[in-house]
């Protein structure tokens, strides 16, 4: 993993509102929209896990999906606990981002590292 600073990490959560306040309007204030994917590079997956907000993207490189995502408390309207990660994943290939002892967010990394997918760990949905 790499240390990611504060700036990155501010920058990535206005994204995420950007990209909310751009999207559908959920049905209520305190709903995140949902984006599960597949997306293509640089677009969003967009998840609540329990009571944490997700966003995570990536960006193609060396034939992998390099992923960077964040979290934050969903009541936490400044973002001041967010954190995030960046990771690459071969094509195929899963990582589960835990946001509690029995919560997680899985992520899997499309064919060709074409796409990214949020999964149901439960029903293994693939992504394209």
């Amino acid at each position: 993993m790499f240390p990611l600073s504060h700036n990155f990490l501010t920058l990535a959560v206005a994204g995420a509102l950007i990209a909310l306040t751009a999207a559908t309007t959920p049905a209520s204030a305190d709903e995140m929209v949902q984006n599960l994917g597949p997306v293509p590079a640089h677009e969003p997956i967009l998840k609540t896990v329990g009571n944490k907000h997700v966003i995570a993207f990536f960006v193609p490189g060396n034939g992998q999906c390099n992923v960077q995502a964040v979290t934050w408390n969903a009541d936490d309207m400044e973002a001041k606990s967010a954190g995030g990660v960046r990771l690459s994943l071969n094509p195929g290939q899963t990582v589960a981002i835990d946001n509690s002892a029995t919560e997680s967010f899985t992520l899997k990394c499309g064919d060709h590292a074409e796409t990214l997918a949020a999964i149901d760990t439960n029903q293994q949905v693939a992504s394209k």
